[in-house]
């Protein structure tokens, strides 16, 4: 006899496994968190309900329908995921959660407020923030009159004056930290535009009775051989006297005092009888002219010169203020001892 026959075996079923969904990207994260985000037509409408505690109130102090009212708090209410309001026949009033939102709600409507006056503010010419930075050797002789034309003709412009080095001025403009510079140019930065304003001459300074003292022809060759004193190093004006001293013939190897910070005290030490220096002509009154040991002597045709600019970024959003602003400064310097620039 045969034993009994083993049951056949079925086909093992494999076990269904459940593939992971696929998260969102963070991109479709953003737009939905964008999607749940409260309009300010939707927290105006809340706002005016809040305030009036009553529908019809509400939607007249908004010049809107009692429905479109109604649906637009209803939306805010969805958005949040909040009962704001507690409705009965007669009366509406502000639920826990509707106390603490309508005060935040009435602090962002004020900001946004306040974001659209900043927005029209700033279309319009001379208001707001000017950060000007200005070189030491031009600050104490033009700020006199660049204060004196903000203040008459653009009172709403709100003007911070930073006074520093050439270099330090480029790299604020460059980070945007300044706006605008008035400087000596050229800068040799291809990003930035210049607005000229005017040349002026440099005057040599010396002792009381020194031979070359009251000339008005000095011939450039004198610096060949004068004991010049310059500023420290990293003030412009330093390199533009150094640029005319070896233009005039001047040996690298002559003597060239360095030890003064500013026009200042270079003067005094020129009162002192320690050498001569170059100053720009605006600053020789302020400088040199109550000094009774000083005196200045002028050169020939052409004379040495330094030309003074207003200096912004190349595509600036304010560019065609700060051209205007240049236009009324140029002619707000026709006083001083300058020869205009073209604009």
């Amino acid at each position: 006899m045969t034993g009994p026959t083993a049951p056949a075996q079925q086909p093992r079923t494999p076990a269904r496994t459940t593939a992971p969904k696929p998260s969102r990207s963070p991109a479709a994260a953003t737009r939905a968190a964008r999607a749940r985000q409260p309009s300010l037509a939707q927290l105006r409408a809340f706002a005016a309900v809040a305030e009036h505690l009553h529908f019809r109130e509400a939607a007249a102090a908004l010049g809107m329908s009692q429905p479109a009212l109604s649906g637009a708090v209803a939306a805010l209410e969805e958005t949040l995921g909040v009962q704001l309001l507690e409705r009965t026949t007669r009366k509406v009033l502000l639920s826990p959660a509707g106390e603490r939102m309508a005060a935040r709600t009435r602090s962002v409507l004020h900001a946004v407020g306040e974001l659209m006056e900043e927005a029209e503010a700033a279309q319009a010419p001379f208001t707001g923030v000017l950060r000007l930075g200005v070189i030491p050797t031009v600050a104490p002789y033009l700020l006199p009159t660049v204060l004196g034309l903000v203040h008459r003709r653009y009172p709403d412009l709100d003007l911070q004056v930073h006074e520093e080095q050439t270099a330090s001025l480029l790299e604020g403009l460059g980070q945007g930290r300044l706006d605008l510079l008035l400087c000596a140019v050229p800068l040799g930065a291809p990003w930035v535009r210049e607005i000229p304003l005017f040349d002026e001459d440099f005057v040599l300074v010396t002792p009381d009775g020194h031979p070359v003292a009251g000339r008005t022809d000095l011939p450039r060759s004198m610096l060949r051989e004068l004991d010049l004193l310059l500023l420290d190093e990293g003030h412009c004006l330093r390199d533009q006297a150094l640029d005319i001293c070896r233009e005039a013939g001047r040996t690298e190897g002559a003597s060239v005092t360095t030890s003064a910070a500013g026009l200042s005290t270079l003067v005094q030490l020129v009162a002192g009888g320690m050498g001569v220096t170059l100053l720009p002509h605006t600053a020789v009154r302020v400088e040199a002219g109550r000094n009774q040991s000083l005196a200045t002597a002028h050169f020939a045709d052409p004379a040495p010169a330094r030309r003074i600019a207003l200096a912004m970024r190349e595509g600036a959003a304010r560019e065609e203020e700060f051209r205007a602003f240049g236009d009324a400064l140029r002619a707000a310097l026709r006083s001083l001892p300058v020869r205009l620039a073209l604009p």
